[in-house]
């Protein structure tokens, strides 16, 4: 049973001059649903959405958000989390902050933004898409072995199934899925940061069962649009993920995110670490 909506976990709340404050609960774990909740913690989607919201929000910030990174430094718990954010630069046409999290003296994570207005200039869109129609796929729940809870949130739609465990070895290791956030809310920019982080790690498509287990460690988002109401009034993005490179105990991925009527709205590029594995002998 749902505790928190999607709207109250992305509140947060000024506690003194400089800080702002929300609630993390079980509810956005990341642990496998057929786990339970506090073997996971609060999924990177909403650390990014609730970073970005801080800036924004602690600093007055009003331009569109043109980028974000953020680094997990650690799995924050589930309780209150504090946000500081700074202004490191601001200006009419391009702001520059930054904004820490966590709990107490454990830091979470620690993010950069970058916001400005747009511009006349120069427009090339190569990144155009023709998504297939959203109503033309079915939806797909997770399977609760390996879906996370917070996938409760988000309303999954495969153009070519799930693809999971070895369905695209052999070949390019992507993945097409529409999805929106359960609520229908329309895309604004904190759904749009949550649902960048909202499929598993697509190098899961060509390696067979079962799932390297990853933690996130770094995430860039560059959005490429301005979002108003009007962008997605049903809340629906079509994304695209491909694996760039798994080896070491990393991996690097990227995405692509675009409106319904084909527009690009962003990308984002994420570095996970893989956790060790226990060779046939369990040394």
């Amino acid at each position: 049973m749902i505790q928190q909506t999607l709207s109250e976990a992305l509140s947060l709340t000024h506690d003194g001059a400089a800080a702002l404050t929300a609630s993390l609960t079980g509810d956005f774990s990341n642990a496998p649903l057929s786990a339970p909740q506090e073997k996971g913690a609060p999924f990177g989607g909403l650390m990014a959405a609730l970073a970005g919201g801080a800036m924004r929000q602690g600093l007055g910030i009003e331009t569109p958000l043109q980028s974000l990174t953020i680094q997990y430094l650690a799995a924050a718990r589930f309780d209150e989390v504090t946000f500081r954010p700074t202004l490191t630069r601001g200006g009419r046409n391009v702001a520059y902050a930054s904004v820490t999290g966590g709990q107490g003296d454990r830091m979470a994570i620690q993010a950069l933004g970058t916001y400005g207005r747009d511009g006349q200039g120069p427009v090339l869109t190569p990144l155009t898409a023709a998504p297939p129609p959203v109503d033309s796929l079915g939806d797909s729940p997770l399977d609760p072995r390996f879906g996370p809870w917070f996938t409760r949130y988000i309303e999954h739609r495969f153009s070519d199934g799930p693809r999971l465990f070895g369905q695209n070895a052999g070949g390019s290791p992507e993945l097409g899925c529409w999805m929106r956030t359960t609520d229908h809310a329309p895309l604004d920019e904190a759904r749009l940061l949550f649902l960048l982080d909202g499929l598993y790690p697509t190098y899961w498509t060509a390696l067979p069962a079962p799932p390297a287990i990853a933690a996130s460690i770094d995430l860039r988002a560059d959005l490429l649009s301005d979002l108003t109401p009007e962008t997605s009034p049903d809340g629906w993005a079509w994304f695209r993920f491909t694996s760039r490179d798994v080896g070491g105990g990393w991996a690097v991925e990227d995405g692509v995110a675009w409106a319904p009527d084909g527009k690009p709205l962003a990308l984002v590029r994420q570095r996970r670490k893989l956790m060790p594995t226990r060779g046939p002998s369990g040394a």
